[in-house]
């Protein structure tokens, strides 16, 4: 027994040992791919994993002057502070409420968006339209916001054109019902056809002999588009799903900052646009990095929720 023991042994150092011969010479031959990979690994180890050592501080009643390691502990006391504050149900109600009102509308555009591309025959006519489709996700965020303030004014173009069908005329940053739609409309049109790439790549690696066949069978376009091109879409469609539940909570303060107003504070204020105020205008950086990490939580434990939803039901998964 002694004997198989050592046999087995042998062989998995074996085994071990020629698996690591074999990744190294992988890493070999594709050096320059790997050394391309060196900035990525660089910038999201010191900008995005050194920096989560200072979640501590939401645990401390932080001061500079004591240091990050000097300063008192606290236990739980600013997370409690922040589920009895008033602002508690007023950002976690806004960021849900605009963050699922983005992916119920937003999410779909991109798709839709990569289907019509997809349906364009005219080479020269599809690369105008992909690429005036692109130019808003390279506009700055505040020329952007710049443009949606003035646009929606009382004597903005959009404000304009719905008079003429009757609407009211009227500022619509300071309607606080009216803060959501403009949010999320001007959001699809930015990013809507930067959105719609990696759909537009998926559909080029259909095979061209499914349309062919169910064309033999008779299939219309909208019946090879339900039958073909979205079940060929579906795996990526679940991957980018998952990842955008992942960030559920993270509704761009940038925007919302650059955006909203007094009128507007009840329906635009959310978790991320209140941290900024609690830790960088006033100061208070235990209390706001405690709010953060929350924030955090919630999305890593919706990123689990959803990859394991989707591994169990639909066979695709992002780990």
């Amino acid at each position: 027994m002694t004997m198989d023991m050592n046999t087995r042994t042998e062989k998995r150092g074996i085994s071990l040992g020629s698996r690591a011969k074999h990744t190294w010479t992988l890493i070999k031959n594709e050096k320059s791919l790997y050394i391309m990979i060196i900035p990525v690994l660089l910038y999201y180890i010191i900008f995005c994993y050194i920096p989560m050592g200072g979640a501590i501080i939401s645990f401390k009643h932080f001061s500079p002057a004591q240091g990050l390691w000097n300063s008192p502990w606290v236990g739980f006391q600013w997370f409690e502070e922040f589920f009895r504050s008033p602002y508690f149900a007023r950002t976690f109600t806004n960021t849900l409420r605009i963050s699922l009102a983005t992916i119920l509308f937003g999410f779909p555009a991109p798709i839709l968006f990569a289907l019509l591309i997809n349906e364009l025959h005219g080479t020269k006519f599809k690369r105008i339209v992909q690429t005036l489709s692109y130019m808003p996700h390279f506009v700055s965020l505040v020329v952007t916001c710049g443009m949606v303030i003035e646009f929606t004014r009382y004597n903005g173009v959009i404000t304009q054109v719905l008079g003429i069908f009757g609407f009211p005329q009227k500022t619509m940053l300071q309607e606080p019902n009216l803060f959501m739609p403009v949010y999320v409309i001007s959001g699809i049109w930015q990013e809507v056809g930067w959105g719609s790439i990696i759909y537009l790549s998926a559909l080029v690696g259909i095979d061209q002999q499914l349309y062919e066949a169910a064309r033999i069978d008779g299939a219309g376009r909208i019946r090879q588009t339900i039958n073909i091109t979205l079940p060929c879409l579906l795996p990526t469609i679940i991957i980018m799903l998952i990842l955008r539940i992942g960030g559920l909570m993270n509704v761009g303060f940038e925007k919302i900052i650059l955006l909203y107003n007094d009128a507007v504070m009840s329906k635009a204020d959310v978790i991320s646009s209140y941290v900024y105020r609690k830790g960088l205008l006033e100061a208070n950086w235990s209390y706001s990095t405690a709010v953060g990490l929350f924030n955090g939580l919630i999305n890593c434990i919706l990123l689990i929720s959803a990859n394991t939803i989707t591994r169990k039901f639909a066979d695709t998964k992002l780990w």
